[in-house]
């Protein structure tokens, strides 16, 4: 079909027209082996190897069907033996098999399948990588070890690093004799860290690529080794491939008995909840992105150009940095205190790990660094070669800068490599400052981190598998051929609702509270409901009541929110705020008389409570009681004076009770502030029902002219308050000719 539609295109027509039906087939080979892991998730057996078979018979995949005719006879055989009642003890074991060798089939029918169309830089290169690359684990342990400590050899070992990275991503299985090569690699004395860490993120990616229990324990075997920096991104690549393979897990017992045995393990929970936590405020950082762009940076440009203006910046280069700092700086600063709350959140979310610098970084990975995808995953260290051949490491300043760089615990290793390769484009002067500044930043890091090294030991693991996880957020958002990956920061990594994390986070409540405690403090409310109801299922408390209530409400989910609510006042905590929000809740589902009931006891307990007294003054007039409404509105007005939340409901009050010059007063406070459309509106009607005809249509004019209020919208609030204005006084045969006036301002 390609080579009949190509013969009308020229070489290009036809590459566009190739990749995009590739495409499409790739997209259909992926919905159907999707759809045949879910069958055989849910084992419905009969759909899975109908689709199968489909699969493999329409690709021409012959070589394969052999397998599956074993695999659906067997499982024919079982169902017969089932249906006669022949007792097998065996019969559940040899089920689970079936299921496995299923979906074992099915992995290796979908790899045959992209290997042959797949278009993406993944399978580009796996074709080309395709020749046997270590033939004997043991001479090639041997050498690398030998040549590890010789700086002569160091480019050539980084090489065959990386080879040894693309060798064992592209390996569908790894060998018995490939798993005691890494088991070996892993424990070597003489051989990095850094390497070492790399090949866990060659494991980790090759297990995304393709299912293998070996990888798992590689894996496994990485989070018990001594050094924290493979440990931890030893333990991101479990819990990614955790989850993706989560409905697999139940017929693989190696895998998840031996994260029961890690569970034993106190630090491993404790790893756990951080690293979960922390995949999870990765998602975040697109929005803290836009905040930083949208909030942040617009006030520092503009405190910038006003500082520039105002202190005569240029004079002040003239004069000498030995100057007494200009006093006019602080009141500069002083004229933005939204910039200092904004950048102490920004302090405090840097410190607590979240990405701040994403966008810092984003525009220098056009390197050719990072041309190589490997280079993406490699772990910061000063001696690298890459850097080395970029940089002159002999000039003492730079050589410090790297070493320098490599231990700054705020940046990922990605951002680390951006950094450093941009030096060569830095002047030398603003390079000292630079390394200063850095070095000052980094002293201060270690003042506060030994301080902290008895009461938080974590805190370093902390750091190691946040930068791996970085590291990936930017490979997944940035690299040019991004699209060619499924975007692991684009699932929910809602762990705890999973077979088998799930089952090991609820053994420990805590750790269940912390994720959902997390969730709710980011605003992700429905994440926060799922885990407040699983923990409410088996023991009531009274604040995660209203946490679950304050999330329903969040959410819009009213009659749930009110419900929770009413649980919480069981447990009469914080009592005052429960009715208040139960209060609210009525108002929002129309029953004003409800929530006056509950304003009227938050009253009870707390008589000088101004909210309260304006949200009763609400519920009175919502419920047409408009002098009631004003003695509250009054009251608020007396312990509170120039509350301007109480000007409007009191002219509007006012004027439903026909005390015309009082509203007008009040109407007339608001001219005076900021009006609303509303605002003018509203003194319209006062004005008409006062006679006066002329000033009504100049503030219905004024009204109708806000800017996003439309004529629509306008006569739509009018037709609302007619009746008001009727009761008041206004001759209905006026309103037409009042309206019409108005529409001829409209199109003048």
């Amino acid at each position: 079909m390609r080579i009949t539609f190509g013969v009308f295109l020229d070489t290009s027509g036809f590459r566009i027209l190739f990749l995009r039906m590739t495409f499409m087939e790739n997209k259909e080979i992926k919905r159907q082996y999707k759809a045949i892991c879910n069958h055989l998730a849910k084992r419905r057996m009969k759909p899975a190897f109908d689709q199968l078979e489909t699969l493999i018979t329409d690709n021409g995949l012959g070589l394969f069907h052999d397998e599956w005719r074993d695999l659906n006879q067997t499982y024919h055989y079982m169902l017969q033996y089932t249906l006669e009642g022949i007792q097998d003890p065996e019969r559940q074991k040899v089920y689970r098999k079936l299921i496995d060798s299923t979906y074992e089939l099915a992995d290796k029918v979908y790899e045959a399948l992209r290997l042959k169309y797949a278009s993406s830089v993944e399978y580009e290169k796996k074709r080309n990588f395709m020749e046997k690359f270590i033939t004997d684990f043991d001479a090639f342990l041997s050498r690398f070890e030998a040549e590890a400590e010789n700086p002569a050899a160091a480019s050539e070992n980084h090489r065959q690093i990386h080879r040894l990275f693309y060798h064992l991503w592209f390996q569908d299985r790894l060998s018995g004799e490939g798993l005691r090569f890494l088991r070996k690699f892993l424990a070597s004395p003489t051989i990095i860290s850094a390497y070492k860490s790399f090949i866990v993120t060659a494991v980790t990616l090759s297990l995304q690529r393709y299912f293998d229990e070996q990888k798992f324990t590689l894996l496994f075997d990485a989070y018990e080794a001594d050094e924290s920096a493979i440990k931890q991104r030893a333990l991101v690549g479990l819990l990614i491939s955790l989850y993706q393979y989560d409905s697999r897990m139940p017929y693989y017992g190696g895998i998840t008995g031996r994260l029961k045995l890690l569970n034993d393990d106190p630090e491993f929970k404790h790893n756990l909840e951080r690293v979960i936590i922390q995949l999870i405020r990765a998602k975040e950082t697109e929005k803290l992105q836009q905040r930083i762009r949208d909030e942040i940076m617009p006030e520092m440009i503009k405190i910038s150009a006003n500082l520039k203006d105002k202190i005569e910046l240029d004079s002040l280069m003239e004069e000498g940095i030995a100057e007494d700092k200009n006093p006019e700086w602080q009141e500069m600063i002083e004229e933005s205190p939204q910039l200092m709350d904004k950048m102490q959140e920004f302090s405090e979310l840097q410190m607590e790990g979240a990405d701040v610098f994403m966008g810092s970084f984003a525009m220098l990975k056009s390197f050719v660094f990072f041309h190589e995808i490997s280079n993406w995953f490699m772990p910061f260290f000063s001696e690298n070669p890459d850097l080395d051949k970029v940089l002159d490491l002999s000039d003492d300043l730079t050589r410090r800068f790297v070493e320098v760089m490599a231990q700054a615990p705020l940046l990922c290793n990605s951002d680390k490599y951006s950094f450093s390769l941009s030096m060569q484009q830095i002047p030398k002067q603003n390079r000292e400052f630079m390394f200063q500044g850095l070095q000052s930043e980094l002293d201060q890091f270690h003042e506060i981190e030994e301080d902290e090294a008895l009461s938080n030991p974590g805190r370093k693991a902390g750091f190691i598998s946040n930068q791996y996880i970085q590291d990936l957020y930017r490979f997944f958002k940035l690299h040019p051929r991004r699209h060619d990956f499924e975007d692991l920061f684009s699932w929910r990594f809602d762990f705890h609702n999973k077979l088998t994390l799930g089952a090991i986070l609820k053994e420990d409540r805590a750790i269940v509270r912390n994720i959902g405690e997390y969730y709710f403090t980011k605003n992700h409310f429905e994440e926060a409901v799922e885990i407040y109801e699983y923990l409410l299922a088996d023991a009531q408390d009274g604040e995660l009541y209203q946490k679950l209530a304050f999330s329903h409400q969040k959410m819009g989910d009213y009659e749930k929110a009110l419900d929770a609510y009413q649980k919480a006042e069981l447990f009469d905590l914080n009592r005052v705020w429960n009715l208040k929000k139960i209060a609210l809740c009525y108002r929002n589902l129309k029953q004003p008389l409800k929530a006056l009931e509950y304003y009227k006891a938050v009253e009870a307990l707390n008589h000088d409570d101004l909210s309260n007294h304006l949200n009763t003054g609400h519920c009175l007039l919502e419920l047409g009681r408009y002098e009631e409404a004003l003695q509250y509105y009054f009251k608020v007005e007396y312990l509170k004076p120039g509350s301007k939340k109480v000007w409007r409901p009191i002219g509007w009050c006012s004027f439903l009770t026909g005390k015309k010059e009082q509203a007008e007063k009040y109407f007339q406070m608001l001219m005076d502030d900021q009006p609303n459309q509303h605002d003018l509106m509203n003194m319209g009607h006062v004005q008409w029902s006062l006679g006066n005809r002329k000033a009504a249509l100049d503030y219905y004019m004024k009204s109708i002219s806000k800017e996003g209020f439309t004529e629509a919208e306008f006569m739509n609030v009018f037709a609302e308050d007619l009746p008001q204005l009727l009761q008041q006084g206004i001759d209905h045969d006026d309103v037409p000719i009042m309206l019409d006036q108005l529409r001829y301002f409209v199109e003048e």
